[in-house]
């Protein structure tokens, strides 16, 4: 069940347009990369994070081969992130 302030958030969201989206979220994983080990990889966790509620938000309507997509990417974000702390 989603809040008013989700709603809000979601339809926000679905107005961006999705190429400009996608760019700043490949420049934002780039830069986490690049980044020296600390701070990439704290950005690494935020932006894994964050693409973590979108997906649990999202999870209803996603259908399951999406799903399993997804959360593959996660994981591997996340693996990604945490090789980069160290």
């Amino acid at each position: 069940m989603a809040t008013r302030g989700t709603e809000a958030l979601l339809t926000r969201l679905h107005r961006l347009n999705k190429t400009t989206v996608f760019l700043v979220a490949i420049a934002v994983v780039l830069a986490g990369l690049l980044l020296p080990a600390p701070y990439g990889g704290v950005l690494l966790l935020l932006v894994t994070a964050a693409l973590a509620a979108l997906l649990a938000t999202t999870w209803p309507v996603t259908p399951p081969r999406m799903r399993v997509v997804r959360v593959l990417i996660l994981a591997l974000l996340a693996l990604l992130a945490v090789t980069h702390l160290t």
